[in-house]
């Protein structure tokens, strides 16, 4: 048999990240197998604790400037109260400018929070990805498959049989829609390789009555198939569910098993949940939109997390509910080490930092032939520091201007004529409206 590669996800960011996480998800398998427990469900559980341990430090640090921010956003709602309804330029770069200087007062950045949430993200999505395909990644839950999908790709080698569809048209196995394209593309491109991934992204895919009417379709492998579905009950089974099932399709079952299905997307709700309670509350002022529309998400998560969770396989729900517990424990022991921080002695020694920043700036723009001290632009800046940016001009340019308004000052012009009107302008850009310019 040749060597086989599942369908992967070949995202820019996300499918190299996955493709790691499946080699060490794949390792963390193979040891609980080499111990006698090959089990899909706690692999998922040892990988997610493992994957937010990693994480931590950005946890924390994402924390710290949440709680930062909260102590800022008085003097920077201050900030946004006072150029409110201002658009022209110059008020935007001086409303930038204050932001600035106050972030760089508590050490935080403008997009500090964004840089973590876009490191954290792909990781997350990655660990989703390799969860939602299993067979991809874990090689001994590939080779389970085997040898049914010879058997069946011997028997149906167009698919025939996995895409049929009943007199409503509607595809009598329920993962057919899914992967109906992938196997169609592969079938026409007469790839056998991609062929047999499809089949096995399928039958992967497969809840108990899927099974059956297999069995019922190709009778030839009902051995092959029982095997199969033994082997992959005995990976899948955490507590008695198998997580390969959604609880929407174990509910069908009746009795306990209702019970049992309703237990998983009511645990994510509730941890999530509970997570987003321990986690730093967004600001409690109504004219903080904001603010406001966190807490309409954090109301939202919890409530798209059960409904998720009702329809997706339960190895996704089980992967929800032991990442917010993971998270709900880090976030205790995260409190509780804020909480211990001086948030002040912290914005005084990152107050620090900011000027020690900024007088290098300054020594920089000094040595580079810039100085901010000259007459030309403490006059501008005086004449204009509320209604422009002064541009910073080098020691030649500036010698060069004051000899050009020099001369322009000693010129004489006739009262009726333009140039004597763009000497007015000059004449009131510099001294003011009331005041007699005395240039001889």
């Amino acid at each position: 048999m040749a060597p086989m590669l599942l369908t992967k996800s070949t995202a820019f960011i996300i499918g190299p990240i996955a493709e790691l996480m499946g080699i060490i998800m794949n390792g963390i398998f193979v040891i609980l197998g080499k111990i006698g427990i090959p089990n899909i469900g706690l692999s998922i559980i040892i990988m997610t604790i493992l994957i937010y341990m990693l994480m931590l430090p950005l946890t924390i640090r994402q924390q710290k400037f949440s709680k930062l921010q909260r102590k800022m956003q008085p003097e920077l709602q201050k900030i946004q109260k006072k150029y409110q309804g201002r658009k022209d330029s110059a008020s935007m770069a001086a409303q930038q400018e204050e932001m600035k200087q106050l972030y760089d007062k508590y050490g935080v950045s403008a997009t500090g929070s964004c840089v973590q949430l876009l490191i954290q993200m792909p990781i997350l999505f990655a660990m989703y990805r390799v969860f939602y395909n299993i067979p991809a990644y874990l090689s001994s839950v590939k080779d389970a498959f085997f040898p049914l999908v010879d058997k069946l790709y011997d028997l149906d080698p167009k698919g025939a049989i996995l895409l049929s569809q009943n007199a409503e048209e509607k595809y009598i196995f329920s993962s057919a829609s899914s992967f109906a394209k992938s196997l169609t593309n592969a079938v026409n491109g007469e790839d056998v390789n991609a062929i047999k991934n499809s089949m096995i992204d399928m039958l992967n895919k497969f809840q108990t009555a899927d099974w059956r009417t297999l069995a019922e379709k190709f009778s030839k492998l009902s051995g092959d198939i029982e095997n199969t579905t033994v082997k992959l009950n005995q990976y899948n089974n955490f507590l008695g569910l198998n997580i390969a099932e959604s609880p929407s399709n174990i509910m069908k079952k009746g009795g306990i098993f209702i019970v049992i299905a309703l237990i998983i997307p009511i645990l994510a709700a509730f941890t999530q949940w509970l997570n987003v309670k321990l986690m730093p509350q967004p600001s409690s002022d109504p004219n903080d939109q904001t603010a406001n529309t966190m807490k309409s998400m954090n109301l939202m998560m919890p409530a798209m997390s059960a409904v998720f969770c009702f329809s997706l396989p339960s190895g996704m729900g089980l992967y929800w509910i032991v990442g917010a517990i993971v998270r709900i424990v880090q976030q205790i022991f995260i409190n509780k080490h804020i909480d211990k921080m001086d948030i002040d002695a912290m914005i005084e020694k990152n107050s620090e930092k900011a000027k020690e920043k900024a007088e290098k700036r300054k020594e920089k723009n000094r040595s580079a032939g810039y100085d901010s001290d000259t007459s030309v632009n403490a006059r501008r800046s005086s004449a204009n520091r509320d209604s422009r940016v002064v541009t910073k001009l080098s020691q030649p340019e500036e010698s060069r201007i004051e000899e050009m308004n020099q001369s322009r000052k000693k010129r004489k012009y006739r009262k009726d004529s333009l140039s004597y009107q763009a000497d007015m302008v000059r004449r009131f850009n510099e001294f003011g409206k009331d005041s007699d310019e005395q240039d001889s």
